[in-house]
């Protein structure tokens, strides 16, 4: 079965934002309260960025920034890498893979609907692996024929 983005993998997300102007901790803390580790940046509806855990530890912590006033844009990737929601979850996993991405933002047109993690991703490879050990157990054993051995 071909898993698509929406609604296989990412369904009915609350997007989690900040907009350029924000500063460093109010994303962190916004991230932490949330229990996420990246977050989008927005210009209104517009997808400018992506702050991710990586960004804080590698251009606000290694780079001595003080988090009170470096910005979202100071430290955000510009203009991310997108996934459609039609996207498969092999087309995002091996996206991120090449490109060493733990996050991606989904975009329907101009319209961000959601983002997809690796972790995302692996829960779903892992419940296909489930299934299919089911299905092959079935199959060994007679399950599938009605319980005859």
């Amino acid at each position: 079965m071909i898993r698509k983005i929406v609604p296989d993998v990412i369904n009915g997300q609350t997007l989690q934002k900040v907009t350029p102007r924000e500063n460093v901790r109010f994303a962190a803390r916004m991230m932490r309260d949330k229990k996420i580790a990246a977050a989008l940046v927005m210009e209104g509806e517009r997808l400018v960025g992506i702050i991710t855990e990586r960004d804080m530890t590698a251009r606000v912590i290694a780079a001595g920034l003080d988090p009170d006033t470096a910005i979202a844009a100071d430290i955000m990737t510009k203009d991310p890498d997108t996934l459609s929601p039609d996207d498969t979850a092999s087309d995002a996993i091996n996206m991120m893979r090449k490109r060493n991405y733990r996050h991606l933002p989904v975009v329907e047109g101009e319209r961000v609907v959601g983002m997809v993690s690796v972790r995302d991703l692996y829960a779903v490879y892992n419940t296909e692996l489930e299934q299919d050990l089911k299905d092959r157990n079935a199959f060994i054993y007679g399950e599938s024929y009605g319980g005859i051995n």
